[in-house]
């Protein structure tokens, strides 16, 4: 999976290190598990995507340039009933802007959609988040909606706008 000079791939428990400085960058307070806190957590972490994929629950990429880890693409199958799989992402501090975000989550989508067969994609962002709403809209996601205080952080309640994605609509440029 290649785009524009960035691929995904999956994480290795070699990448354990960058994963745990990435969950201490700015704007990263909501993407670490509370049970992340050493290398040793993260390389746990890294098994339990692994497991999650071979048991078709999530699948968990990294997006590079090169050997370089930009950021992260996940998306999880819990409605695989429906053909329907969940989508999060982020990407390091020092590479936004670049077309990361986007561009990664234009190769997930495609990959969601001919490997593994989901039909509709979906993701959301706090209302406060409008570079995450800026990816989700590049790589083609629809806006379908506002869900008032759906997120709860460090006790404040948050609006979430969501999008989707469904095979049926037409590749982003």
């Amino acid at each position: 999976m290649v785009r524009d000079g960035f691929r995904l791939r999956e994480w290795e428990e070699s990448d354990a290190a960058v994963l745990l400085a990435a969950y201490d960058g700015v704007g990263m307070e909501t993407e670490r598990s509370a049970d992340v806190a050493t290398v040793a957590d993260a390389e746990r972490l890294i098994a339990g995507w692994a497991e999650d994929a071979a048991a078709d629950r999530g699948y968990a990429f990294a997006v590079v340039d090169g050997d370089e880890i930009l950021g992260q693409m996940r998306v999880t199958t819990q409605l695989r009933v429906h053909s329907i799989g969940w989508i999060s992402y982020w990407t390091l501090e020092k590479h936004r802007g670049r077309g990361v975000g986007s561009t990664g989550l234009k190769l997930l989508s495609r990959y969601c959609f001919d490997e593994l067969d989901l039909f509709r994609l979906e993701t959301g962002h706090r209302l406060d988040n409008p570079g995450s709403c800026h990816v989700a809209t590049a790589a083609g996601f629809v806006v379908e909606g506002r869900e008032r205080q759906k997120l709860l952080y460090d006790g404040v309640r948050y609006d979430t706008e969501t999008h989707a994605r469904l095979a049926t609509d037409p590749d982003p440029a």
